[in-house]
């Protein structure tokens, strides 16, 4: 934000934090994959 020439305190920051940490569940709960019992592993190997 110095960068741009914005000035924040922490205490600004502190704000931010609580009000958008409360919505990001919100927003990424709908892109979350279905938990199943299977596991894929692919294109697995160790180098000898």
């Amino acid at each position: 934000m110095a960068e741009r020439g914005i000035s924040v305190d922490h205490g600004m920051e502190d704000h931010w934090f609580v009000c958008y940490s409360l919505e990001l569940p919100e927003h990424f709960n709908p892109c979350k994959r279905a938990v199943t019992g299977k596991w894929y592993i692919d294109e697995t190997y160790i180098k000898v």
